[in-house]
């Protein structure tokens, strides 16, 4: 059985997995087929801003493990470009909470760090 501190680390890698890739989704989306550099220059600087460094990530990450790794019906359903942006800041705004919370239980301050990133994100959304 996996330690308490395995399963926090791999929560966190998984969440800062996902809160890079919903961001990239988002920004390339501004950056290649809406020619939005100014938005897609706040998601870069957001990404860019979006680190928790730890060996302990990578050491703890388990793929196979994963009871939910297949994808959900609702996930493989995009109807155009706006559901894709749609789907992926969301994405990208619950993982940023998911660290928040976490990190709270290991660093404050990364947990602050990623509430800061999650109103960012919300800012965005509206501007899109």
């Amino acid at each position: 059985m996996k330690s308490e501190e395995a399963k926090l680390f791999r929560l966190i890698d998984a969440n800062l997995n996902r809160l890079r890739e919903g961001i990239r989704v988002v920004e390339d989306i501004l950056r290649y087929i809406e020619d939005n550099g100014d938005l897609a220059k706040r998601l870069k600087e957001v990404r860019h801003k979006a680190r928790f460094e730890d060996s302990r990530l990578l050491e703890f990450r388990d793929i196979e493990g994963d009871v939910l790794k297949s994808s959900t019906s609702s996930e493989m359903e995009r109807t155009d470009i706006a559901s894709l942006k749609r789907a992926n800041i969301k994405r990208a705004q619950e993982s940023a909470r998911v660290l928040e919370e976490a990190l709270k239980l290991i660093d404050p301050k990364a947990s602050a760090l990623f509430k800061t990133i999650r109103y960012e994100l919300y800012d965005i959304e509206k501007a899109l």
